[in-house]
């Protein structure tokens, strides 16, 4: 029985093994075209990634291409330094550090008093100046007329003169005459005196008729007498007439520079007018001084005090900053290659590290030179040093109405523009 056994179970046994050592049995091929089928899959499905991944590459390229970003830029402004005009003492100064502002609003004020005492004295100044200006004016038409009148009045004295000395001449040739006449009566007289006196002494006439005769030639002496103290006077007033003409004369030339006076007169006019004028200009001034003494912001903005009251302060000296949060914009450092199709006017977004905000803009305009070359101290490739770098060009960029109407955006801020160039 146990050999029967044993017999039995060898056949078992090899029919175990006998598919070890015999061919693969008929599922074998199905199982390898399986495989085949899984690798050319996974092919097609590399592939396919592959092709997605360029798709999506070119699709990344072509929207990286159209804009160019930095992040070498910042919110700028047109910081307003106002310094002082006049010279004195600070009084007031009515805002403090990093207060808003309006425009016009007072910031500081200087004190006034020594400016106001300017503005009086110049006021006072041009009034006299004015007053001057305004007598020489008068004086011009008025010297007009009495140089006419002096100048008629002269003629006519000339004439007068001239006039009166021929009436001078003809009475002195009357006196003359009458002085002759007189000279004549008197040598008569006197020869009938002689004769009367031979004849008195002979007692061939009375003695009345000698006294008589004596009277006659008496008389006839103070005739003559008389008559040249009249022709003498005569020729005297002929001498005063002579006088008066040269003198007419003279009056008459110096009228006849009245057209000089005039022109003298309109020249004093003008000078006291141009000194008006000068007073004027200084009224105006000490007005501008003492306005000055006012100092009033010029635009809006966040004001940073660098004065306190009690300075003496002198012009020019800073005493406060104001910056405007009204009119900010970007300064972006674009790279030099990357300017090759920005243009003005373009689309840019600016992202704003401190908000997490994205703000609209466009590009208004492009430096003239790098950043290097405004420098304290520009690169001097010409040393023989020189090592290539890519150069960054200023590029500024404004923001859209409405943009920063809550006013925070402050200067200094780092942000991340985006200028879409296609």
């Amino acid at each position: 029985m146990a050999d029967q056994v044993e017999i039995a179970s060898v056949p078992e046994t090899r029919e175990q093994a006998a598919p070890v050592n015999s061919a693969p049995p008929p599922s074998a091929p199905p199982d390898h075209a399986h495989s085949r089928k899984m690798a050319s899959g996974w092919r097609l499905l590399i592939i396919g990634a592959v092709i997605l991944l360029a798709i999506g590459g070119f699709l990344l390229w072509r929207h990286l291409s159209t804009y160019e970003s930095t992040d070498d830029a910042q919110v700028d402004a047109h910081i307003h330094p106002i310094s002082a005009r006049v010279s004195g003492y600070v009084i007031d100064v009515p805002v403090n550090d990093n207060q808003y502002v309006q425009k016009g609003t007072v910031l500081v004020r200087i004190d006034p008093r020594d400016y106001q005492v300017a503005v009086d004295r110049a006021r006072a100044d041009l009034a006299d100046a004015q007053a001057k200006a305004r007598e020489a004016g008068i004086h011009v038409p008025l010297t007009g007329v009495n140089t006419s009148t002096s100048l008629e009045t002269a003629q006519a004295g000339v004439e007068n003169a001239a006039d009166e000395i021929k009436t001078e001449q003809e009475q002195a040739s009357a006196a003359d005459d009458t002085l002759k006449e007189a000279q004549a009566n008197d040598v008569k007289a006197q020869n009938d005196l002689k004769r009367y006196r031979q004849l008195v002494d002979e007692q061939e006439i009375s003695r009345q008729q000698y006294d008589q005769a004596v009277a006659s030639a008496q008389g006839s002496t103070a005739s003559v007498a008389q008559a040249r103290a009249s022709a003498e006077a005569a020729h005297e007033k002929i001498a005063g007439a002579h006088a008066k003409l040269i003198e007419a004369q003279a009056s008459r030339k110096q009228a006849q520079t009245g057209p000089q006076q005039v022109a003298t007169q309109r020249s004093e006019a003008e000078s006291q007018s141009a000194k008006a004028d000068e007073k004027r200009a200084v009224l105006e001034q000490a007005e501008l001084n003492l306005q000055y003494t006012t100092i009033v912001a010029p635009v809006n903005g966040i004001v940073y005090r660098k004065v306190e009251p009690g300075q003496n302060v002198q012009p020019g000296q800073e005493l406060i900053s104001v910056v405007p949060v009204d009119d900010v914009f970007v300064t972006a450092n674009f790279k030099e290659t990357q300017l090759q199709h920005m243009r003005v006017g373009q689309r840019a977004v600016i992202r704003v590290d401190a908000y997490s905000r994205d703000y609209n803009g466009k590009v208004e305009s492009i430096a003239g030179a790098s950043g290097d070359s405004f420098s304290l101290l520009p690169a001097e490739n010409a040393t023989g040093n020189y090592v290539k770098v890519v150069q960054r060009v200023p590029v500024k960029i404004v923001l859209d109405s409405g943009q920063n109407d809550d006013h925070l955006l402050r200067v200094g801020m780092s942000v991340e523009p985006k200028v879409y160039v296609k």
